[in-house]
């Protein structure tokens, strides 16, 4: 804590100090002044919570700046926004210091209702500064009863064609209607089965792609709102929406791989639309049109649709001008009414899927038989945009891959049952097409096109980048490319998998919300993106997918894609770890309070399946697929032992749910959890723990089925992937961390130096390093380039994060099969380059307690910098040396305090903006510790140096 908030009697003397110390301000005024104003995590959104929560960020350009009160208005107008006339809510004076998660708890909210509004803060002298800039939410439909419309599409099952696939042809939609004068506000909410894209006057509503999402379709469908009142005009209108099969109808992971019974429509198998468009005059008048029988359909260019195999597009069966209402919709037939049974409908809460960068071709190489492969120089998730001139009827083939065979030909091995295909027929315009795919995306960086009648160029080809609209959060950089580069690829993995749900590769016929990959990785992609939203709505789609028996399941959204697909350890617990690290990042305890009974459920059934032992014995999992469990997948030489880990698990998250109890204030809870977490880590130190700190399993029970060591290779617990997440969970009592860190260094050098970890214990491996002093074996595993290793993947043209270690070897060529080239699990190893190369943590939630403590490499990395956009502010820091010095520049914003832990060979060559650290410490609280300076501050821009090499 600050001096001056462990002795009050002398702040006023102590702030005059840092006045002076800050180049002197007057204390009178207040610059303190709230901007970036968000609403249930979003800029000015629409939404369907009743009481939702307001969030905003401080600024000041004042040093050791806090709030100490603010004051929320909203009202219905913005010329309402006054304290004399806010008609929905005035908070008063909030004596507080938070800044986000603030419920709003004023008139109840309605169905339609738009709300504005503003927030001013007092700082630390209790001195009020300005009114912030105000900001806007909307309600969406609150009430079933509020969408008036019926469910309405075209059956075209019949008309699927393929000797594999059947891929019917999309339905189209349409209705001309007329408006009176005067249009004041006009919304369009909107939803479907299966995908849709809606149109007025022939313009194209929105930027989304792949609406309104996946969810468990049987539970609920989200809707889409849009303004739409510069679209309308007096008179006759058109409006339309073409529609296609998506998850709802569609193919779903490998089921045609695996031969299950059903391979698609998993859901249903006809896709329906239902819209309701409303109208507001300035007269008062109101008018709704729904999706009703009155509208017609037809079918015609879209020949097949689907996400994991393509689109078929014949432009000369395009109908010209049908979004327009002058449109002869005398060919067109009745739309069918297709009867659902009674599902949630609400308002999307995610990130929506758009276009977010577009990329031109590297290169361009003529093939064989007429064909042209386009490098685009980043294996990447989206669509391409096609320019092609020729005639009508000419053919084009277009198809997706990650890498190239080594005669030069594309690589579509991995793509298994995937067909990842479009094709564009021309109708022939001799200015030339321009044409992209609708209702599919694919997982490439290469692009074959066949049937061009003339030699292409960059312009021909863009490739249009998808994925959900993640704010960005975080940065990191160094002095050492490869590492750079890394980062890189870690980034756009993610951006490649995070596409509506966090899957696990964007290519092949998967795609899924594997469990085990989003628990592993969602602390990493915290510090690249604001996934607040994003993982919001997935763990809605989570907790649909919950098993009877309390289990997560492997993968979420769950449909019946194989039959021995249930549930594993290390997988399953990502119910209680994601909503964890959600609320760790950003504060979130109504996520915890919405998701506790599902996540005591889960508690429950791991403590039946122990039977009441308090840890998994070996083979305690035989009765799933495979058996154990998935373990640590990928993993090179000895396994892991799948109970022991499922016992690590069961402890971190008891552990977990302790902590998350006291974040909603349930203490009895708390106790309960810390209880069985304490029960947890004694059960495993007897039975998996030798008395010297050794790990260990019963290798001859696994022995007793022949099929653990058929499918798991040979199990041990003395791996990197044991020690390294024992020390990482906290499983160990603080007297065998050194000597579990010291066998997981020598693990280590006895591999050459290699890491043998797969997903369960990469995460864990480079912090387990530096938590017990071998932060110099972490950086050499950071900085290897031979296999296997990140560099290893880089030094072979990697521009994302592989799914296996060996996807690719000079020596074996490809992995066969499963094998992707865009998988985000071993890119946890983001975490650790923040955490401990940047040195940015968070002591407790949403990062009101910052810690800033880098780690220094001897050699490869000469200076890094991390910055990150948290729920107060941006924190940087960033880091050089300069011979034997090290300079340190931190940014850390209002509102929260620092912890910042400087590395030194000698406590008397810190200084602090330029000082020498004895000359001001008086403002600031500090102390001296195995090796490091820890000086305690308040918000500001500083500059540490200190002497780290004699």
């Amino acid at each position: 804590m600050f001096v001056e908030q462990r002795f009050p009697l002398l702040k006023i003397f102590l702030w005059s100090l840092v006045l002076c110390f800050c180049g002197g301000v007057t204390a009178a005024t207040n610059d303190l002044k709230a901007t970036y104003l968000r609403c249930e995590y979003k800029v000015d959104p629409v939404i369907d919570a009743p009481s939702p929560r307001l969030s905003w960020i401080l600024k000041s350009q004042r040093k050791q700046q806090t709030q100490t009160a603010y004051r929320i208005l909203v009202a219905s107008t913005p010329n309402k926004l006054s304290t004399q006339l806010a008609d929905l809510w005035d908070s008063k004076k909030v004596l507080s210091d938070k800044t986000f998660q603030i419920e709003y708890k004023g008139a109840p909210l309605k169905s339609r209702q738009i709300c504005y509004w503003k927030v001013m803060s007092w700082d630390k002298n209790d001195v009020p500064g300005e009114w912030s800039k105000y900001a806007r939410w909307e309600m969406g439909l609150l009430d079933t009863a509020d969408w008036k419309g019926q469910w309405i599409g075209l059956d075209l099952t019949a008309l699927g064609k393929d000797s594999i696939y059947h891929l019917p042809p999309a339905p189209y939609l349409r209705k001309t209607v007329v408006l009176k004068d005067g249009i004041k506000k006009a919304r369009l909410y909107v939803t479907a089965l299966g995908l849709y894209e809606f149109y007025i006057n022939g313009a194209r509503i929105g930027k989304d792609f792949l609406t309104p999402g996946w969810t468990d379709y049987n539970k609920r469908v989200y809707y889409q709102a849009y303004d739409v009142t510069s679209n309308l005009h007096s008179g006759n209108n058109a409006i339309g929406s073409i529609l296609s099969y998506g998850w709802y109808a569609g193919y779903i992971g490998y089921a045609i791989l695996v031969k299950n019974p059903q391979v698609k429509s998993f859901y249903g198998k006809v896709p329906a639309l239902l819209a309701q468009l409303e109208i507001e005059y300035n007269n008062g008048e109101t008018q709704t049109i729904t999706s009703d029988s009155k509208w017609k359909a037809n079918y015609g260019p879209i020949e097949q649709t689907d996400i994991l195999q393509g689109e078929f597009y014949n432009a000369g069966k395009e109908f010209v001008g049908w979004t327009l209402p002058t449109y002869n919709e005398s060919g067109w037939k009745a739309v069918e009414i297709i009867q659902k049974e009674n599902r949630t409908i609400e308002c999307y809460p995610g990130n929506p899927v758009q276009v977010t960068q577009n990329l031109k071709p590297l290169s361009i190489k003529a093939g064989d038989k007429g064909s042209y492969l386009f490098d685009m120089g980043q294996n990447f998730a989206g669509i391409i945009k096609l320019w092609v001139k020729g005639s009508a009827g000419d053919t084009l083939l277009l198809r997706y891959g990650e890498m190239l065979n080594p005669d030069g030909t594309l690589m579509t091995a991995n793509l298994r049952m995937a067909r990842a295909t479009d094709r564009y027929i021309l109708r022939g315009d001799p200015d030339g097409e321009v044409w992209s795919p609708r209702f599919t995306y694919h997982g490439f960086r290469y692009v074959e096109a066949t049937g061009l009648r003339q030699q292409p160029d960059e312009t021909s080809i863009t490739g249009l980048v998808l994925g959900s609209t993640t704010p960005d959060a975080g940065s990191f950089q160094c002095s050492n490319s490869m590492i750079n580069q890394l980062y890189q690829n870690i980034v756009w993995t993610q951006r490649a998998n995070f596409v509506d749900i966090p899957t696990d590769c964007p290519q092949r016929d998967e795609r899924l919300g594997w469990t085990g990959d989003a628990q592993i990785y969602v602390s990493s992609a915290t510090l690249n993106k604001d996934i607040s939203a994003f993982f919001t709505k997935w763990l809605v789609d989570l907790n649909d997918a919950q098993l009877s028996n309390g289990a997560y399941p492997d993968y979420a959204p769950f449909p019946p894609i194989r039959a021995t697909d249930a549930f594993s350890p290390g997988w399953m617990e990502a119910g209680i770890i994601c909503a964890y690290e959600i609320f760790r990042t950003y504060g979130d305890t109504r996520i915890i309070q919405k998701f506790w009974p599902n996540m005591e459920k889960f508690m429950e059934f791991l403590q039946q399946r122990s039977g009441g032992r308090y840890f998994f014995a070996e083979r305690s999992f035989d009765d799933i697929v495979p058996k154990g469990g998935f373990g640590d997948w990928l993993s090179i030489g000895k396994k892991t032992a799948p109970d022991m880990l499922a016992t690590m698990y069961f402890g971190y998250t008891a552990s977990m749910m302790a902590e998350m109890a006291e974040g909603i204030d349930n203490h009895d809870r708390a106790i309960y959890y810390n209880e069985l977490a304490r029960r947890i880590k004694s059960a495993f130190l007897k039975h998996y723990v030798l008395p010297n700190g050794e790990m260990k399993c019963d290798i001859a029970e696994y022995a007793k089925d022949r099929t653990y060591s058929d499918e798991q290779g040979e199990l041990s617990g003395n791996t990197q992937t044991a020690y390294a997440n024992a020390i990482y969970m906290r499983m160990l009592p603080d007297s065998l961390i050194p000597s579990a860190g010291e066998r997981l260094d020598k693990l280590v050098k006895e591999n050459n130096g290699f890491l043998s970890t797969g997903f369960l214990g990469v995460k864990a491996l480079l912090p387990a390093l530096s938590k017990t002093g071998h932060t110099q074996t972490a950086y050499k595993l950071l900085l290897n380039t031979g296999y296997p290793s990140w560099g290893y993947e880089i030094e072979n043209g990697a521009t994302t994060i592989w799914e296996r270690w060996n996807s690719y070897t000079r020596n074996e060529g490809f992995v066969a099969g499963m094998n992707s080239f865009s998988h985000y699990s071993f890119g946890s190893i983001c975490e650790w380059l923040f955490q401990n190369v940047g040195g940015i943590k968070s002591d407790g939630p949403a990062y009101k307690r910052i810690i800033i403590k880098p780690e220094i490499p001897e050699g490869g990395i000469a200076s890094a910098k991390a910055s990150l956009n948290t729920m107060n502010g941006e924190v940087v820091s960033s880091w050089k040396i300069k011979k034997n010095m090290l300079f340190l520049e931190v940014k850390i914003p209002v509102n929260t305090t620092a912890d910042i832990q400087i590395p030194t060979q000698n406590y008397n060559t810190v200084s602090i903006n330029g000082e020498k650290h004895g000359k001001v410490s008086a403002l600031y609280a500090s102390s001296v510790e195995n090796g490091y300076v820890s000086i305690k501050v308040g918000s500001g821009n500083y500059t540490f140096s200190s002497e780290i090499k004699k």
